[in-house]
C-alpha cells in the first residue's frame, strides 16, 4: 500500500553506457539531433541520453518519475545511478565525455569508483527522515540493490507490480500510469521477493 509522507524522490537504474547503442551515440559522425547536441553543446540531458540508450524501459521510469515525485527543495525528484558519479539528477547535462567516463566504469559493488561516490550520495538521502525512496528499477540483482538497501533500508520502497516483469513491460506499465495520473502501490523492497510470477501482459505506448 502507497505510504504518505512528505517527500518522494525516484531512484532510476542506469542504462547501459558501453554497447551498440552507446558507440552511436557518440560516434563523431553521427547526425541524428541528440548526438548532435552531445557532441556541440552539452545541452542534452542525462534523461535523454538515457532514454536513447535504454528506450522504452528507461523513458518510463524518467517519464513516471517526473509525473509523481514530490521532491524537498534543493533535491531532484529523479536520480539516476551512474557508473563512477553516483546519484545524478536526470535533468543535469550531460555531453560526449560524460557518455565515455560513464561507459568505462562497470557497476561492480567491489569496485570502489562505482561505490564510493553511490554511498556518499545515499548518506545524504537516508540523513532526511521526511523523504521515501523509490527505486524504479530492478531488484532482482544485487549490483545497485544491495548498496541502495544498506543505506536506507525499509525506506526504499519499490512498486509492487514491477516484480517479476521484463524491461518492456515495466516501461510500458510506467507509462501508462504516467498518462493516467495513477501512481503505483510500492513496498519496501528488503520484504519484497525478488523474483515474482509474470504479470499480465502491458501494451506498449507510442
Amino acid at each position: 500500500m502507497t505510504v504518505n509522507v512528505d517527500h518522494r524522490i525516484f531512484v532510476l537504474s542506469p542504462a547501459h553506457c558501453g554497447g551498440k547503442r552507446a558507440a552511436l551515440l557518440v560516434n563523431h559522425r553521427a547526425t541524428f539531433p541528440l548526438a548532435v547536441r552531445l557532441r556541440e553543446s552539452r545541452e542534452a540531458t542525462l534523461g535523454e541520453a538515457f532514454s536513447f540508450l535504454s528506450g522504452l524501459y528507461f523513458r518510463g521510469k524518467l517519464t513516471y518519475a517526473s509525473r509523481f515525485s514530490r521532491p524537498p527543495e534543493g533535491v531532484s525528484g529523479s536520480l539516476v545511478i551512474t557508473t563512477n558519479r553516483g546519484l545524478v539528477p536526470a535533468e543535469s547535462p550531460v555531453g560526449l565525455k560524460d557518455i565515455r567516463e560513464f561507459g568505462g566504469v562497470e557497476i561492480d559493488p567491489a569496485d570502489a569508483r562505482y561505490r564510493a561516490p553511490l554511498e556518499r550520495d545515499l548518506v545524504s538521502l537516508a540523513a532526511r527522515d521526511d523523504l521515501e525512496v523509490v527505486l524504479l528499477g530492478s531488484i532482482a540483482t544485487g549490483k545497485y540493490l544491495d548498496v541502495l538497501l544498506d543505506a536506507l533500508g525499509n525506506r526504499l520502497l519499490i512498486p509492487t507490480e514491477l516484480v517479476g516483469r521484463g524491461d518492456m513491460s515495466r516501461g510500458a506499465l510506467l507509462l501508462r500510469a504516467a498518462r493516467d495520473g495513477v501512481e503505483l502501490d510500492y513496498v519496501p523492497v528488503a520484504g519484497a521477493a525478488r523474483h515474482g510470477p509474470r504479470p499480465r501482459r502491458i501494451e506498449v505506448l507510442e
